[in-house]
């Protein structure tokens, strides 16, 4: 039978992890193997934190920049970017998508002068930065995706059973109430593009809602609104003609959770078809890529010439 004394040493041999010596309580090679993973679980750790800030960061500031842009921008360069009666177009134009950062933080700061372009040096470096998150977004900068059916079947499905260009253009052919499509296949992705044909009314944005406009003389207009803010309204009509509105003079402005484009392709088309179109999109959007990219080239060479 042990004594006291043995039981309390055999309870301590028995409980001793593995490696440890009861008499100098660590060998020399597990402290150093045990003080490598130590510092290799807390560099994960302070990895981990860092990207989750990081991302929690870049996110807080793509959504201070489109909230910026809308409040500020978008009055007149509209919410998409691609301008109206009071400024340009600075999504689609290619001598403003080849500024860098640099260039656009000093526009913004200094503004442009001879030009309606106020500086808005009060917004601070985080909202400037913001701001032109948003707007490379909105250029289409880091879009990628495969094209997954073909383009050519596409183009004709466009221009034809689809009737696409009853409302939108290609390169300037087609209609004039919606947008030039001719760069949308640069700025979303297959499942978007496939996505904002089947499903038109999901997550519609103030841009693309349906808004009735109700004059005190009780005339109606139908459109979409191009621009706004507290006093006024850009509405531009299904027959294309845009019609600026004092909020004064109107009785009521309806938004309706709908957009004017047709919401049954999903029946009309078949998925190979969606596809197609899909496809022709993309392809529209490399070829627009493909020309910027040589325009800039043009660009740079012409950078320091001095005609003679």
């Amino acid at each position: 039978m042990r004594t006291t004394s043995e039981n309390r040493s055999f309870r301590r041999r028995e409980t001793v992890p593995a490696g440890w010596d009861t008499k100098r309580a660590i060998s020399l090679p597990n402290l150093f193997r045990l003080a490598a993973a130590a510092t290799v679980c807390a560099a994960a750790f302070l990895g981990a934190q860092q990207n989750s800030r990081s991302s929690r960061s870049t996110n807080a500031a793509l959504v201070e920049g489109r909230e910026t842009f809308a409040a500020i921008c978008a009055n007149c360069h509209g919410l998409d970017g691609r301008g109206g009666e009071r400024a340009p177009d600075i999504a689609v134009r290619a001598d403003v998508r080849q500024l860098s950062d640099a260039m656009l933080v000093q526009i913004i700061r200094q503004g442009v002068p001879g030009t309606g372009m106020p500086g808005f040096r009060a917004l601070g470096n985080s909202r400037i930065q913001g701001v032109i998150q948003h707007l490379r977004k909105l250029q289409g900068q880091g879009v990628t995706s495969a094209a997954p059916g073909s383009s050519e079947a596409g183009r004709v499905l466009f221009f034809g059973k689809a009737a696409c260009t009853d409302c939108h253009m290609v390169n300037g052919a087609g209609g004039f109430m919606a947008s030039d499509l001719a760069n949308l296949g640069s700025t979303h992705s297959a499942p978007q593009l496939r996505e904002s044909l089947t499903n038109p009314n999901k997550s519609l944005d103030q841009l693309s809602k349906t808004v009735v406009a109700t004059t005190l003389e009780g005339r109606t207009f139908t459109g979409i609104a191009r621009n706004e803010d507290n006093f006024s309204l850009q509405l531009q009509t299904t027959d294309g003609t845009f019609h600026l509105f004092a909020k004064s003079n109107l009785q009521r402005i309806e938004y309706r959770p709908e957009s004017l484009m047709p919401s049954d392709y999903s029946f009309r088309l078949t998925p190979h078809e969606l596809d197609d179109i899909v496809s022709y999109l993309m392809s529209l959007g490399r070829q627009g890529q493909r020309g910027l990219q040589t325009e800039g080239k043009d660009l740079k060479h012409m950078e320091g010439h001095t005609p003679h």
